[in-house]
């Protein structure tokens, strides 16, 4: 991981600069490294773009007291929870494995057969358990994933994203601190699937301004819960 820092300079403005994150600060990092950037720096669309097209994280810096409440707050387990309707219920069963794999705590949450089912229920049984703190993450699979994330996002707390590659992994993450995550059964493969949902759990949330604009997002479901 490298960080990057403003260089000191002479001037009454100099601490007032915004440093200027550029392609040129991407050299030498691989894929899966991280660059660790000042809050206030302003990246350009070329080195976002760079970035993605290259799998490096940009990760901005977050101040002493905000690292040390994300601490504070990091969950002890990494269970998931996993459900999906009949048409996500093989990609749900070849998750549940690869989760396994890589080590999490699987909740299924159903279907358990490719007999129909209401999509609605299962994306409310997975998105009550993050609600609730009783899994650290949710995934829901349905037919397109749309469905599932429209009704995960009306339980109190839930961040749903529907997302079909490597970049809206990392931006529901990095960005707005997805909590659930749908995908669409029919519209992506299994690898794809795999990928997407490694990158989704392994991505973690900037802080920073994101931190401000998800507190947003969640003042206004506030203001519709009944008291």
């Amino acid at each position: 991981m490298r960080t990057l820092g403003l260089e000191s300079s002479a001037g009454a403005g100099a601490a007032e600069r915004r440093q200027t994150i550029t392609e040129a600060d991407l050299l030498g990092l691989g894929r899966g490294e991280s660059l660790v950037v000042p809050a206030d720096a302003v990246v350009t669309p070329l080195a976002r773009d760079a970035a993605l097209d290259r799998g490096i994280r940009l990760v901005e810096e977050r101040a002493p007291e905000e690292s040390a409440l994300a601490a504070r707050h990091k969950p002890a387990t990494r269970t998931v929870a996993l459900g999906s309707d009949h048409g996500g219920f093989a990609m749900k069963e070849d998750l549940k494995a690869y989760l396994g794999e890589l080590g999490y705590d699987v909740v299924d949450c159903g279907t358990h057969s490719t007999a129909a089912v209401d999509y609605p229920d299962l994306a409310y049984a997975v998105a009550r358990l993050v609600s609730e703190g009783r899994a650290w993450r949710g995934i829901v699979v349905d037919g397109a994933g749309i469905g599932s994330c429209m009704a995960a996002n009306k339980v109190p707390g839930v961040r749903a994203a529907l997302c079909y590659d490597h970049a809206t992994a990392v931006n529901s993450r990095e960005h707005n601190d997805a909590n659930v995550l749908t995908l669409g059964g029919t519209l992506l493969g299994p690898g794809l699937a795999r990928q997407v949902v490694k990158v989704w759990l392994e991505t973690e949330f900037g802080g920073g301004r994101h931190a401000r604009r998800v507190d947003k997002i969640m003042q206004i479901e506030r203001r519709f819960l009944r008291p």
